[in-house]
């Protein structure tokens, strides 16, 4: 697999999402794990077509490809909440 960044935008993605990540979450400590999650994805507009889309976030990456997953489906009207409510 591809680094998720091109080198050129590594250094500045990487400060991005510290400071997304402490604004959204606070400052991070041993022992305690972010409670929001985000996805950064940039691209070079032109290019996005058979070009490269830059990537980073704070979570796992099973994680975050569920969230951009669900997030696709809605965007696309294929997802429905789930209906099982308790009784």
């Amino acid at each position: 697999m591809p680094d998720p960044i091109q080198k050129e935008y590594l250094k500045l993605m990487n400060s991005i999402a510290r400071w997304i990540d402490e604004r959204l979450n606070g400052r991070r400590k041993p022992g305690r794990k972010p409670k929001v999650g985000f996805i950064l994805l940039t691209a070079e507009f032109g290019k996005i077509d058979g070009g490269r889309v830059n990537y980073i976030s704070n979570g796992e990456r099973e994680d975050m490809i569920a969230m951009l997953r669900e997030y696709l489906a809605r965007i696309e009207g294929r997802y429905s909440e789930p209906t099982d409510r308790p009784q």
